[in-house]
Protein backbone atom coordinates (compact mmCIF):
# COMPACT_ATOMS: atom_id res chain seq x y z
CA UNK A 1 0.00 0.00 0.00
CA UNK A 2 1.29 3.17 -0.90
CA UNK A 3 1.82 5.94 2.19
CA UNK A 4 -0.58 7.98 0.37
CA UNK A 5 -3.11 5.42 -0.01
CA UNK A 6 -1.98 4.37 4.16
CA UNK A 7 -2.82 8.16 5.18
CA UNK A 8 -6.05 8.13 3.63
CA UNK A 9 -6.80 4.85 5.08
CA UNK A 10 -5.96 6.46 8.40
CA UNK A 11 -8.23 9.38 7.89
CA UNK A 12 -10.95 8.15 6.81
CA UNK A 13 -11.20 5.62 9.41
CA UNK A 14 -14.00 7.14 10.75
CA UNK A 15 -17.67 7.69 12.63
CA UNK A 16 -20.29 9.30 10.87
CA UNK A 17 -24.20 9.45 12.48
CA UNK A 18 -26.37 6.92 11.32
CA UNK A 19 -30.33 7.53 10.65
CA UNK A 20 -31.41 7.19 14.75
CA UNK A 21 -28.62 9.52 15.72
CA UNK A 22 -26.15 6.98 16.60
CA UNK A 23 -22.54 6.32 15.94
CA UNK A 24 -21.66 4.35 12.98
CA UNK A 25 -18.57 2.94 11.80
CA UNK A 26 -17.53 4.18 8.18
CA UNK A 27 -14.33 2.83 6.68
CA UNK A 28 -12.05 3.14 2.95
CA UNK A 29 -12.04 0.30 1.43
CA UNK A 30 -10.26 1.48 -1.75
CA UNK A 31 -8.62 4.32 -2.86
CA UNK A 32 -8.87 5.34 -7.22
CA UNK A 33 -6.56 7.55 -8.54
CA UNK A 34 -5.97 9.10 -4.70
CA UNK A 35 -10.11 9.44 -4.28
CA UNK A 36 -11.26 6.98 -1.03
CA UNK A 37 -13.81 4.39 -1.73
CA UNK A 38 -15.97 3.92 1.86
CA UNK A 39 -18.48 0.67 3.08
CA UNK A 40 -21.08 3.08 2.50
CA UNK A 41 -20.12 4.57 -0.96
CA UNK A 42 -20.03 0.82 -2.03
CA UNK A 43 -23.71 0.25 0.29
CA UNK A 44 -25.68 2.98 -1.31
CA UNK A 45 -24.53 1.95 -4.92
CA UNK A 46 -25.76 -1.43 -4.43
CA UNK A 47 -28.67 -0.40 -2.48
CA UNK A 48 -29.73 2.20 -4.87
CA UNK A 49 -28.64 0.37 -8.12
CA UNK A 50 -26.01 2.16 -9.16
CA UNK A 51 -23.26 -1.25 -9.72
CA UNK A 52 -25.29 -4.26 -10.72
CA UNK A 53 -23.54 -7.43 -8.56
CA UNK A 54 -24.56 -10.80 -10.03
CA UNK A 55 -26.63 -13.03 -7.10
CA UNK A 56 -24.86 -15.80 -5.93
CA UNK A 57 -21.56 -14.43 -6.04
CA UNK A 58 -18.73 -16.01 -3.74
CA UNK A 59 -17.47 -13.42 -2.42
CA UNK A 60 -20.63 -10.31 -2.73
CA UNK A 61 -18.47 -7.93 -0.71
CA UNK A 62 -15.41 -8.53 -3.33
CA UNK A 63 -17.57 -8.22 -5.75
CA UNK A 64 -19.97 -5.00 -5.07
CA UNK A 65 -16.26 -3.12 -4.53
CA UNK A 66 -15.23 -4.04 -7.58
CA UNK A 67 -18.16 -2.80 -9.11
CA UNK A 68 -17.71 0.73 -7.46
CA UNK A 69 -13.93 0.75 -8.33
CA UNK A 70 -15.18 -0.11 -11.74
CA UNK A 71 -17.45 2.51 -11.73
CA UNK A 72 -15.31 5.06 -10.68
CA UNK A 73 -13.05 4.35 -13.27
CA UNK A 74 -15.95 4.97 -15.81
CA UNK A 75 -16.38 8.20 -14.35
CA UNK A 76 -12.81 9.01 -14.74
CA UNK A 77 -12.73 8.43 -18.86
CA UNK A 78 -16.30 10.38 -18.63
CA UNK A 79 -14.89 13.57 -17.04
CA UNK A 80 -12.15 13.37 -19.46
CA UNK A 81 -14.47 13.46 -22.65
CA UNK A 82 -17.59 15.07 -20.80
CA UNK A 83 -20.04 12.88 -23.45
CA UNK A 84 -23.60 15.21 -23.72
CA UNK A 85 -25.32 15.60 -20.22
CA UNK A 86 -28.84 13.42 -19.83
CA UNK A 87 -31.72 15.87 -20.01
CA UNK A 88 -33.40 16.56 -16.67
CA UNK A 89 -36.32 14.67 -17.65
CA UNK A 90 -33.81 11.55 -18.64
CA UNK A 91 -32.97 11.62 -14.79
CA UNK A 92 -36.39 12.66 -13.47
CA UNK A 93 -37.58 9.03 -15.00
CA UNK A 94 -33.98 6.77 -13.98
CA UNK A 95 -35.32 8.43 -10.02
CA UNK A 96 -38.26 7.25 -10.43
CA UNK A 97 -36.86 3.80 -11.32
CA UNK A 98 -34.91 4.00 -8.31
CA UNK A 99 -37.86 4.95 -6.02
CA UNK A 100 -39.57 2.04 -7.35
CA UNK A 101 -37.12 -0.39 -5.98
CA UNK A 102 -38.09 0.16 -2.70
CA UNK A 103 -42.05 -0.98 -1.30
CA UNK A 104 -42.60 2.19 0.81
CA UNK A 105 -41.97 5.79 1.37
CA UNK A 106 -40.78 4.76 4.39
CA UNK A 107 -38.36 1.93 2.99
CA UNK A 108 -36.46 4.56 0.59
CA UNK A 109 -36.37 7.33 3.10
CA UNK A 110 -34.37 4.84 5.64
CA UNK A 111 -32.65 3.41 2.94
CA UNK A 112 -30.87 6.98 2.30
CA UNK A 113 -30.40 8.00 5.86
CA UNK A 114 -28.97 4.54 6.45
CA UNK A 115 -26.23 4.95 3.37
CA UNK A 116 -26.19 8.81 4.66
CA UNK A 117 -27.11 9.90 0.75
CA UNK A 118 -29.46 13.46 0.39
CA UNK A 119 -31.82 13.24 -2.20
CA UNK A 120 -29.47 15.80 -3.89
CA UNK A 121 -26.51 12.95 -3.88
CA UNK A 122 -28.38 10.53 -5.22
CA UNK A 123 -29.80 12.90 -8.32
CA UNK A 124 -26.03 13.21 -8.63
CA UNK A 125 -25.32 9.96 -8.29
CA UNK A 126 -28.21 9.40 -11.23
CA UNK A 127 -26.93 11.67 -13.31
CA UNK A 128 -23.35 10.36 -13.24
CA UNK A 129 -25.00 6.65 -14.39
CA UNK A 130 -26.46 7.95 -17.30
CA UNK A 131 -23.56 9.80 -18.50
CA UNK A 132 -21.87 6.37 -17.99
CA UNK A 133 -24.62 4.84 -19.96
CA UNK A 134 -24.18 7.61 -22.96
CA UNK A 135 -20.27 7.77 -22.87
CA UNK A 136 -20.09 3.81 -22.97
CA UNK A 137 -22.72 3.68 -26.02
CA UNK A 138 -21.12 6.81 -27.69
CA UNK A 139 -17.67 4.69 -27.74
CA UNK A 140 -18.65 1.16 -27.82
CA UNK A 141 -22.44 1.06 -29.25
CA UNK A 142 -21.99 2.89 -32.26
CA UNK A 143 -20.80 1.46 -35.54
CA UNK A 144 -20.95 -1.92 -35.48
CA UNK A 145 -23.22 -4.12 -37.71
CA UNK A 146 -22.56 -7.68 -37.81
CA UNK A 147 -23.39 -9.21 -41.28
CA UNK A 148 -25.21 -12.33 -42.31
CA UNK A 149 -22.55 -14.92 -42.01
CA UNK A 150 -21.70 -13.67 -38.39
CA UNK A 151 -25.30 -13.75 -37.16
CA UNK A 152 -25.58 -17.03 -38.42
CA UNK A 153 -22.69 -18.72 -37.01
CA UNK A 154 -23.85 -16.78 -33.20
CA UNK A 155 -27.03 -18.20 -33.67
CA UNK A 156 -25.64 -21.97 -34.69
CA UNK A 157 -22.76 -21.65 -31.39
CA UNK A 158 -25.53 -20.75 -28.80
CA UNK A 159 -28.23 -22.90 -30.31
CA UNK A 160 -29.90 -23.77 -26.64
CA UNK A 161 -30.22 -19.69 -26.88
CA UNK A 162 -32.79 -19.77 -29.28
CA UNK A 163 -35.06 -22.61 -28.13
CA UNK A 164 -38.66 -22.55 -27.19
CA UNK A 165 -40.53 -25.42 -25.76
CA UNK A 166 -37.60 -27.61 -26.42
CA UNK A 167 -37.81 -27.05 -30.27
CA UNK A 168 -34.90 -24.77 -31.97
CA UNK A 169 -36.61 -21.78 -33.18
CA UNK A 170 -35.70 -21.36 -36.62
CA UNK A 171 -32.93 -19.03 -37.96
CA UNK A 172 -35.27 -16.20 -39.80
CA UNK A 173 -37.79 -16.41 -36.53
CA UNK A 174 -34.54 -15.83 -34.85
CA UNK A 175 -31.83 -13.73 -36.73
CA UNK A 176 -32.88 -10.10 -34.81
CA UNK A 177 -32.31 -11.24 -31.26
CA UNK A 178 -29.28 -13.16 -32.38
CA UNK A 179 -28.08 -10.12 -34.36
CA UNK A 180 -28.90 -8.42 -31.14
CA UNK A 181 -27.26 -10.90 -28.77
CA UNK A 182 -24.36 -10.77 -30.82
CA UNK A 183 -23.74 -7.14 -30.55
CA UNK A 184 -24.29 -7.29 -26.86
CA UNK A 185 -21.48 -10.12 -26.67
CA UNK A 186 -19.38 -8.12 -28.69
CA UNK A 187 -19.73 -4.41 -26.69
CA UNK A 188 -19.55 -6.31 -23.68
CA UNK A 189 -16.29 -7.67 -24.33
CA UNK A 190 -15.13 -4.28 -25.15
CA UNK A 191 -16.04 -2.72 -22.45
CA UNK A 192 -14.54 -5.13 -20.40
CA UNK A 193 -11.03 -5.06 -22.28
CA UNK A 194 -11.04 -1.03 -21.89
CA UNK A 195 -11.63 -1.74 -18.13
CA UNK A 196 -9.14 -3.46 -17.47
CA UNK A 197 -6.31 -1.43 -19.38
CA UNK A 198 -8.35 1.40 -17.24
CA UNK A 199 -7.04 -0.69 -14.00
CA UNK A 200 -3.54 -1.17 -15.58
CA UNK A 201 -3.24 2.73 -15.85
CA UNK A 202 -5.08 3.87 -13.10
CA UNK A 203 -3.34 3.78 -9.35
CA UNK A 204 -5.98 1.57 -7.64
CA UNK A 205 -5.30 -0.03 -4.18
CA UNK A 206 -8.00 -2.45 -2.27
CA UNK A 207 -6.85 -1.73 1.22
CA UNK A 208 -6.97 -4.13 4.10
CA UNK A 209 -10.18 -5.33 5.85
Amino acid sequence: MSVAATSIYWALLLTVPSAVGAQVLDRVLAVVDGAPITLSDVNAAVRFGLVAVEAGQADGDRAALDAVIDRRLQLLEVNRYLPPEPTPAAIDARLADTRRRFATDAAFQAALNETGMTPGDLRAAVRDSLRIAGYLAQRFGAGYQPGEDEVLNYYRSHQPDFERGGALRPFAEARDEARRRLIETRTDALIRDWLAALRRRVDVTRLPK
